[in-house]
This record gives structure tokens, C-alpha cells and sequence, in this order.
């Protein structure tokens, strides 16, 4: 284990810094938490891409992207790992991260930034933490040029009239997708959280705080509600990871069903529209349409998913295999349904 503390440089109005927060406090890695000013992005502004969260090595060196510093920390110290022992089992965990980093944030965005009422709080907050332009921090030019900077993304993140529906249907069924599950010491894969658990409480516990996505959640799913505080710090939890099959069933075997009747569609037709240089990919997902420019990082979001299932042995692949058909990952995993990525 390398010696010396980690500075983590974000915001907690980040799903992805307060995932890497949580993650570092279960695994007792001795690190500061320092919110992001303009002296510390000038230092980071070599990092590409430029986001928080930041961590600081106890060499002094930074790095970005939070699933890459995840694994960068289990080869450096290696208790309280996070990543599960069974392969077939880490192989989903990593899918259900990718799914939570990449699909939960959607709607995420979209409550922030549709009514005004999450506008005024989420910009008044991260306007005083997030601070990106020459105005003074937590001034009131600063919050407003935010809310307007984060309102002008909206199209391009497909936080859209058109898509809201499928949005809210999403974060209705994430949110039902826990809550029969959670509990004091129950997570994914077992009693002890893993990669996937930290993702999802990222963006879970975003959803909890902000005005309208919080009323939902504590109306539909209170138990998921109070498990995003617990997770916050589990520093003090020793648990185990289940057996393949329990650790392949309830909580992990709903968010599946998502990824493969939502997620891995959208990735197959933004890989395809990207691939054909089309401006526009459209999916229908449950009944309801879904549209926006095609994205180059999330055609490496499928490359990576994809290999990571191609490295696992036969084995670990036919254990997967009928949680994945029943779900209906298996088919986009291996390739296959590329013509048509529609349900």
C-alpha cells in the first residue's frame, strides 16, 4: 500500500465527485476533500477531458474519470476492494456502473434543469462550488451565468420536450428497481457495496436532493431515499459479497432488465448512427421515443462493455448467460440485434 494522502477536488453537486468520496471513505484511503476553485482548475486545466472530479496523488500528480481511478485504486491498496471476487459477477457490476455513470445521469439533468424551481436551487448551489467563469463565486452573475450555461446543454444532452417522458419513465423504474431491495446493510452483490453501489449513490442521492426528482423519490421509494444517506459513509461496514445466484437476482437482476431494455439499445443506436455519420438517432424504448445527436464517447462506452464481456472465459459467460437472455442484455453484448436497437 503507497503511503501519504489523496486531495479529491469536485463539488457535491457532482454525482461523480461524491460517488469518489464515498467509495474513498468505505475503503479507508486517507484522502482530503477540497471543493474546486479557479486556482485549482488552473492546475487541473491539462486534464483531458477537464471535469471533476479530480483526484490528487500523494505524488502530487492529478488524474480524472472515475471508474479509471477506481480500479487505479484497487491495484495501489488493497482493502475493502469494491470490485466483486466472482468474475462473472464483477463483469456485471461494471455494467450496472457503466449504466448508472452514463443512463441515470440523463434524468438527472433533465429535473435540474426543466422547472424553476430545481433551476434557483441546483445553480444557486453549484453556482457557489462549481465556479467555472471570471464572476466572483456564489455571486449572483456567477449563479445566473450557470443556470444559462447548464440551460443551453439541455438540447444537446437530450434533455428534451420530446424526451422527458422516457426520461421520467426511467427514473420511475431505477427508483422501482430498488426499493424493494435496499436496506441497512443490503447492497447489489451482497451486505458489503461494491463499484456499482458507489455509481448509483451518486446519482441517487443527486436525485434525493434536488427539488422535484426528491418529492418522487420519497413519495415512491423511501427506503431507497434513506440508503443513499447510509452510503454516503459506510466507512464502518464489513459485509460479504453473495453467491452467484443470490448476488445475480433481486436488485442486480431488475437493474439489468433497464440496461437491456433501455441502456444497451441506446448504445447499439448511437454506435450504429455514429458509425452512418447521421446527425439524429432515434429509439423507441416502453412506447415512448427518445432522440438526440449521436455521442463518440458513448461508442467507447459500448467498445469497453463489449470487451470486457469478450475477456471472460466461456465459463463465467454461460453462468451470465440466462440472467443476460431473460434481461435482454445477451443479445447486445455479443453483437448481435445491431440492425434493429429498438424495443
Amino acid at each position: 500500500m503507497h503511503e501519504g494522502r489523496y486531495r479529491l477536488i469536485g463539488s457535491t453537486a457532482s454525482p461523480y465527485a461524491i460517488k469518489l468520496r464515498a467509495l474513498l471513505r468505505y475503503r479507508r484511503i486517507p484522502f482530503d476533500w477540497v471543493i474546486m476553485t479557479k486556482a485549482l482548475r488552473k492546475q487541473t486545466e491539462h486534464l483531458r477531458p477537464n471535469l471533476i472530479p479530480v483526484l490528487q496523488y500523494p505524488d502530487g500528480s492529478f488524474r480524472g474519470e472515475t471508474t479509471t481511478l477506481a480500479y487505479d485504486l484497487e491495484s495501489r491498496h488493497s482493502d475493502r476492494s469494491v470490485i466483486p471476487e466472482d468474475k462473472a459477477v464483477a463483469f456485471v457490476c461494471d455494467l450496472l456502473e457503466d449504466l448508472a455513470d452514463e443512463w441515470a445521469v440523463k434524468p438527472l439533468f433533465l429535473y435540474r434543469w426543466w422547472d424553476p424551481e430545481d433551476q434557483a436551487y441546483v445553480s444557486r448551489w453549484a453556482g457557489e462550488e462549481w465556479s467555472v467563469s471570471e464572476a466572483e463565486p456564489g455571486s449572483a452573475e456567477e449563479i445566473e451565468q450557470f443556470r444559462r450555461r447548464q440551460i443551453s446543454r439541455m438540447s444537446i444532452l437530450g434533455a428534451t420536450a420530446e424526451n422527458k417522458p422516457l426520461l421520467e419513465e426511467s427514473y420511475h423504474r431505477i427508483l422501482a428497481a430498488f426499493e424493494p431491495h435496499v436496506g441497512m446493510t443490503k447492497y447489489i452483490f451482497g451486505t458489503r457495496p461494491s463499484l456499482a453501489d458507489f455509481a448509483w449513490f451518486g446519482q441517487l442521492s443527486e436525485l434525493a436532493t434536488d427539488p422535484t426528482p426528491m418529492r418522487i423519490m420519497r413519495e415512491k421509494a423511501p427506503f431507497t431515499d434513506h440508503w443513499t444517506r447510509r452510503l454516503d459513509d459506510a466507512s464502518g461496514v464489513d459485509g460479504q459479497w453473495y453467491p452467484r445466484e443470490l448476488a445475480l437476482s433481486g436488485m442486480a437482476e431488475a437493474l439489468l432488465r433497464i440496461a437491456g431494455e433501455l441502456y444497451l439499445p441506446f448504445l447499439v443506436a448511437n454506435a450504429q448512427a455514429f458509425a452512418k455519420g447521421v446527425e439524429r438517432l432515434e429509439i423507441n424504448v416502453w412506447g415512448l421515443p427518445y432522440a438526440l445527436s449521436p455521442f463518440k464517447y458513448q461508442v467507447k462506452c459500448l467498445d469497453l462493455i463489449r470487451g470486457k464481456f469478450a475477456a471472460l472465459d466461456a465459463e463465467h459467460r454461460a453462468a451470465l448467460r440466462p440472467v443476460l437472455e431473460c434481461t435482454g442484455c445477451w443479445e447486445h453484448l455479443v453483437g448481435k440485434g445491431m440492425a434493429s436497437a429498438t424495443r
